[in-house]
């Protein structure tokens, strides 16, 4: 017998869909159904933070930035469009953990879910630490440190470049010290020192002072000071950029780095020709001081005039003695 086809029978597969009695509810399309996932994902997860390792780190050629964030168990696609990445204070790169701000959203053509970052930071001073020594070891096996590549400084550099913030109490120290040692001519290079945008200042103002020409209307120093007062690891950060250790390793001028206090390293220390403990050390370093320097000069002077006199001194003291050993005219004439 037949059965009914209202009856339908949950344990019983069918061969063609049929609507359940009383289901008010259609089939929703993939299409549909994705739409709807993408709306709740965004409408509830529209501020987000996120903390996990980066991995898979590449920039496309159009600027933007894609990566995943992993942690122990899982892992999420992550984007930072062109225009955000411009305001990244650090450059990403794989196994850095990072704490990431953006918003969830979905790609319902892969039922994929990935979140757009906003921001990022590094996950604490622990995982800054490890960034800056993967870079210097990355950078140490280039032999951007190597010792031999150092190189002495002028003596007295009649011309000395200063690539410092104009306002800060750092180029007061350094102009104050000079004058007081020897004063020389000195060009300011006026940078950013932290934030956004420092290390491209700073290190075009290493190239630049560079590129000067020698004979050109602005002199070309002899000596660059690259300074900074003290601050944390953050705001020393700009100094352990790559950009800038490349720019001052790569410098033609030799360079002082006068960077934070006398605890304080960073890697454009190690990419210098010399490293000073605070600014106003720098400035002691690049010049001699002007009154030892003249008493030296003095001294010199009184020993060259010294060396010249002392064989004449000496011709006279031999001719004083062999006259005294000349026989006197009464001797001569006594025989007589």
């Amino acid at each position: 017998m037949a059965c009914p086809a209202s009856y339908y029978d949950d344990n019983d597969p069918a061969l063609v869909a049929a609507s359940r009695p009383g289901d008010n509810s259609h089939a929703l399309t993939i299409t549909e159904i994705s739409q709807a996932l993408k709306r709740t994902v965004e409408d509830r997860f529209g501020f987000v933070r996120v903390r996990g390792e980066l991995s898979g780190v590449k920039r496309a050629a159009s600027g933007h930035l894609y990566c995943s964030m992993k942690d122990e168990k899982s892992v999420i696609d992550a984007v930072m469009w062109k225009g955000t990445t411009g305001r990244l204070a650090f450059k990403p790169e794989d196994g850095l953990e990072v704490v990431a701000t953006g918003k969830l959203t979905t790609f319902p053509g892969r039922s994929k879910y990935q979140i757009v970052m906003e921001s990022m930071e590094i996950a604490g001073e622990g995982a800054l630490l490890a960034l800056l020594e993967k870079t210097r070891q990355r950078l140490a096996a280039e032999g951007l440190f190597a010792p031999e590549r150092k190189r002495r400084l002028p003596f007295a550099p009649k011309v000395i470049g200063v690539v410092t913030s104009p306002t800060g109490a750092v180029i007061r120290d350094i102009l104050h010290r000079l004058r007081d040692r020897f004063p020389t001519h000195v060009i300011v290079w006026p940078v950013l020192v932290q934030g956004q945008g420092a290390a491209a200042q700073v290190a075009n103002a290493v190239r630049g002072f560079g590129a000067l020409d020698a004979n050109g209307p602005v002199p070309r120093p002899d000596l660059l000071i690259v300074a900074r007062g003290g601050g944390s690891i953050e705001d020393l950060w700009s100094f352990n950029e790559e950009e800038v250790v490349r720019a001052i390793a790569a410098s033609p001028i030799p360079v002082i780095s006068a960077v934070g206090h006398e605890t304080d390293t960073t890697l454009a220390d190690h990419a210098a020709d010399a490293r000073a403990p605070t600014p106003t050390a720098a400035a002691e370093m690049a010049v001699p001081v002007r009154r030892e320097l003249m008493a030296f000069l003095e001294d010199l002077g009184l020993r060259q005039k010294r060396g010249v006199w002392r064989p004449l001194e000496l011709g006279r003291e031999r001719l004083a003695v062999r006259a005294q050993r000349l026989p006197t005219s009464e001797t001569l004439l006594q025989p007589a």
